[in-house]
């Protein structure tokens, strides 16, 4: 894997190149061009803060804490680190089924495909910082959020979920060749797991909840789970993950890395064969 590591970063420019032509030709015939990586995720945000900072605003506040006074601001964070999974995911499944013709052609590390787009799919998320940056400042200049040391937690964030989805990407999209439902099953995981994750809601709720304990600890083996409190915790440093939950997310993100790109090794030969 060293070895994988090193020969990928000797062709960096050629994942940069890929990841800007991705960009181009998503948003080539677009007339709002990379707006649109934030009107989604906002107008997500403003539809889920009308029905539960609205229209169910009492069970929500309940569990929200020190984040009900700023509730759109908490829904935006999860939402924007959301997108960010969610495309990557579905993206980066038919990253080598979309690019066959490249692949067979070009010589460079066939991971620099999937991670490709896990890498686009981050230039929007970060493209979006700056909006959550002046949400932020503006519930701080009231008083209502008060960042400081916290902030700590958005490159911790970042690393480990870029792990945990190059990981994902380098799986899946050598599975798909071989397999092509896998892309059609990842659609229905991809919507479990925006409603298994606490993205929209805090993680209290599930931990108070009336489920059985057994279900509580498989949730929070979901590395998403840890993912999104450090999401959270740059705002709210009551929502950063315990040392068991914060633990429990590195290594599996870790491990999923692992696995991922030791599976895409060894189905490689049989990738390039079937494209």
């Amino acid at each position: 894997m060293t070895a994988g590591v090193a020969t990928l970063w000797s062709h960096r420019n050629s994942l940069r190149i890929l990841v800007k032509r991705d960009l181009a030709v998503k948003y080539q015939q677009s007339v709002l061009g990379y707006f649109w990586s934030l009107i989604e995720p906002l107008g997500m945000g403003a539809i889920y803060f009308f029905v539960f900072g609205v229209l169910y605003s009492g069970d929500t506040n309940r569990h929200l804490g020190q984040a009900a006074e700023s509730y759109p601001l908490f829904l935006i964070t999860g939402i924007f680190a959301w997108m960010w999974t969610s495309s990557a995911l579905s993206e980066a499944t038919n990253a080598l089924t979309g690019q066959s013709r490249l692949i067979t052609t070009m010589n460079v590390p066939r991971q620099v495909f999937p991670i490709g787009r896990v890498t686009g799919r981050f230039a929007e998320y970060a493209a979006g910082l700056p909006i959550l940056f002046a949400v932020a400042a503006g519930y701080a200049a009231h008083g209502k959020i008060h960042p400081g040391w916290s902030l700590l937690a958005l490159p911790l964030a970042v690393l480990v979920q870029a792990t945990l989805l190059i990981g994902l990407s380098l799986l899946l999209s050598a599975v798909n060749v071989l397999m092509r439902d896998v892309e059609r099953f990842m659609r229905l995981i991809i919507r479990v797991l925006f409603y298994a994750t606490p993205i929209i809601y805090p993680l209290s709720l599930v931990r108070e909840s009336r489920m059985p304990g057994w279900v509580k600890v498989a949730y929070e083996l979901n590395p998403l789970v840890g993912i999104f409190q450090l999401q959270h915790a740059i705002w709210y440093p009551d929502e950063f993950p315990d040392a068991r939950l914060l633990a429990t997310t590195v290594a599996g993100s870790l491990l999923v890395l692992l696995v991922g790109w030791w599976a895409f090794r060894r189905l490689e030969p049989a990738v390039l064969k079937e494209l």
